[in-house]
């Protein structure tokens, strides 16, 4: 009985540990983000999963809002675009109140408040990041609100 008391103990133990460890990692991979995309890092467009969801939440003049949803590819190619006036601008987000909550199948979300340079207004933002077989952690949905209005362009009704 001891044993098994012990064993159950043990398991217990580690399994708590690697969830620590994973939610710790998700959050290193955040805040490396957060990094990347402030210094116009090529390296952040290796950090979102082929077939990740994108979602730009238009905040509308009237408080309502609307989903724009894209491909990753196509997120990617306008994001290579947009950065070369976010430089000249020196344009960055801070990012505040930043949790970290697990979603399921070694998926966590991470939520957050974002404050563009220049704003006093913070927008709501979360991604969902997955931990990859190699060990390499992915983005494979990510929704940032935005109150850039030319994006409903693209909004399907």
């Amino acid at each position: 009985m001891k044993k098994t008391i012990l064993s159950l103990i043990i398991f217990t133990a580690m399994t708590i540990s690697v969830f620590a460890d994973d939610k710790q990692e998700a959050l290193d991979f955040f805040n490396n983000y957060v990094k990347s995309a402030n210094t116009y890092s090529p390296a952040i467009t290796e950090m979102y999963s082929p077939s990740a969801k994108i979602i730009r939440q238009v905040v509308k003049p009237d408080g309502t809002t609307q989903d724009v949803n894209t491909d990753t590819a196509t997120y990617i190619k306008q994001m290579k675009l947009g950065q070369a006036g976010a430089k000249l601008r020196h344009y960055t987000n801070n990012y505040t109140n930043v949790t970290v909550t697990p979603v399921s199948n070694g998926k966590y979300k991470v939520s957050s408040l974002r404050q563009p340079s220049g704003e006093s207004y913070k927008l709501k933002t979360y991604m969902i990041l997955q931990k990859q077989p190699n060990g390499k952690w992915l983005i494979v949905e990510e929704m940032m609100q935005t109150k850039v209005q030319t994006l409903l362009k693209y909004a399907k009704n």
